[in-house]
């Protein structure tokens, strides 16, 4: 009896300190702008990859919002384009969520990449 409460014991303290973690990708488009440029001819070179994170803590189900963990990543990444005085645009966003869980706290991390490219005519 007293092997099955250790056993028990065990199980339970094992699976109560252990996490799970889930990772996905915002695969449509969630960039509400809208901007037509014509690729037609070689008029532009990829300059750089750039990324920004932003994460927060959730405890009992409160935390930051999910929108504003997007928007921080965001801006992170855009103040590494170095847009000002330049012909650059950024291409190809792509935001990645990441989630972990334990116990009563989880906590949430985007990741927005994207590709700077810059315009040589």
């Amino acid at each position: 009896m007293k092997t099955i409460v250790t056993i028990f014991a065990i199980v339970l303290a094992a699976s109560g300190l252990s996490s799970c973690a889930f990772h996905n990708g915002l695969t449509s488009n969630v960039n509400q702008h809208a901007t037509q440029v014509v690729l037609s001819r070689n008029n532009y070179k990829i300059v750089q990859k750039i990324q920004g994170s932003a994460s927060s803590l959730y405890v009992l189900g409160f935390g930051g919002s999910y929108k504003s963990l997007i928007a921080e990543a965001r801006s992170k990444m855009l103040d590494k384009a170095g847009f000002i005085g330049t012909t650059r645009a950024v291409i190809n966003e792509t935001i990645e969520i990441n989630k972990e869980f334990c116990l009563m706290t989880y906590s949430r991390k985007v990741t927005v990449s994207a590709y700077v490219v810059e315009f040589t005519d």
